[in-house]
């Protein structure tokens, strides 16, 4: 028995069955690549959903974590910590925004910033008690809590875990009209994601946010940008916001924040939000922890030293141009931005899956989105003859009668 079977048997049998990976057990990661326990090579192509846009195991992020780790890695919020306040000033000032509030996951931060714009909207807009109402969109992912599952268009997501929390409204992603006519005198925000990953990478209209952010304003509503995905260099941009030159009056981050080896999230706002949160309102034991603030400022340091975005948006569109030129009866579409890339299957080929598993036999890990989409985001430390070397894996596994 291959050292593979034993472990997948052993995670099967201890593990919820609320996952199904595909068959290969990684052990071991470096930059781009990651190697499973029987001694195969892969090159990954997904970054663990975007958590590793510096790769794996970049030596900064290792260092900071392992130094820290050697002095001091928690104290609750019960007490100051030397790290935190360097590392929120160096994501604010990056973001340009007045203030930060850290968190662990992604989920946990858009809990977060529902909880600010509920709270805004009644201490600042003056809204009804209770009567707050937040807009959505169809076809959104932003976590898998009861309150975010609540406002999911994705059956599956809800069923079995109402009932579910009220105040929340959905518009179809990217239809600003819809947004605009959806706006009451209750509205507080509209949260969106600039790209929906879990959707199926789709791609708003040129200039949907842009425009979503005057409506926002003009009727006195905040702007959630959930970047959790997005950001962080992942769309050719520092945050895809950026493209329509908005980040948003809530910016919500995670994922690659934490540079692949730590959760770390956070909210950005500036002080008319900000202010709305006094001792008691909110909190995490590990939120802000001195372990996290070391690995979280080392990690946005990487973005910006090694200019990832600008990496992202160079080797992004120049991939995709050469995706686009593959020949096969399988291929609906190839969009996105930068290297967060979805290449859809037509519906007469299948389902994305078969396509991911036979990437995978051949030596690159993708993930299958949304049932039709495969998913295509690598490290942004990737290098383009790597990039180019993984061409004719895709040719050939999209070839007729290559995928059954």
């Amino acid at each position: 028995m291959h050292r593979t079977e034993s472990f997948v048997r052993e995670a099967e049998r201890w593990s919820a069955h609320n996952y199904a990976p595909l068959p290969v057990v990684i052990e071991r990661g470096e930059g781009c690549w990651v190697w499973d326990v029987d001694g195969n090579r892969y090159l990954d192509m997904l970054s663990a959903y975007s958590a590793l846009n510096q790769g794996h195991r970049h030596p900064a992020i290792v260092r900071a974590l392992r130094d820290q780790a050697d002095r001091l890695t928690l104290t609750s919020r019960a007490f100051h910590n030397d790290r935190m306040g360097s590392f929120l000033q160096a994501l604010a000032e990056a973001a340009g925004f007045t203030r930060a509030l850290p968190m662990n996951t992604g989920a946990e931060a858009v809990e977060t910033a529902i909880k600010a714009a509920r709270k805004w909207g009644y201490e600042v807009k003056g809204v009804s008690e209770n009567r707050a109402e937040i807009i959505v969109c169809e076809n959104n992912f932003h976590g898998r809590t009861t309150t975010i599952v609540g406002f999911s268009s994705e059956e599956q997501y809800r069923d079995g875990f109402g009932p579910f929390a009220p105040g929340f409204k959905f518009i179809p992603h990217g239809d600003a009209d819809a947004l605009e006519a959806a706006i009451t005198d209750d509205t507080v925000a509209f949260l969106v994601e600039p790209i929906q990953g879990e959707g199926g990478i789709v791609v708003p209209p040129n200039g949907f946010l842009a425009r979503a952010h005057e409506i926002c304003h003009a009727n006195r509503v905040l702007l959630l940008n959930d970047e959790i995905q997005t950001g962080l260099g992942r769309t050719g941009r520092l945050f895809c916001g950026d493209w329509d030159g908005t980040r948003g009056d809530i910016l919500i981050v995670g994922k690659a924040l934490g540079g692949g080896v730590y959760p770390v999230s956070a909210i950005l706002a500036n002080d008319e939000v900000m202010d709305v949160f006094h001792p008691g309102d909110h909190g995490s034991t590990f939120g802000g922890n001195p372990l996290g603030a070391a690995v979280g400022l080392a990690s946005l340091r990487v973005i910006l030293d090694e200019d990832l975005a600008n990496r992202s948006e160079e080797l992004g569109s120049w991939f995709m141009n050469q995706l686009r030129q593959i020949d096969s009866p399988h291929v609906k579409e190839v969009r996105g931005r930068g290297l967060m890339i979805g290449l859809e299957i037509e519906a007469a080929s299948g389902m994305a899956r078969p396509f991911c598993e036979a990437l995978k036999e051949r030596g690159v890990l993708c993930n299958d989105t949304h049932h039709h989409t495969v998913r295509i985001a690598p490290p942004l430390v990737i290098e383009r003859e790597t990039l180019e070397g993984s061409l004719p894996v895709f040719e050939e596994v999209l070839r007729p009668g290559v995928v059954a």
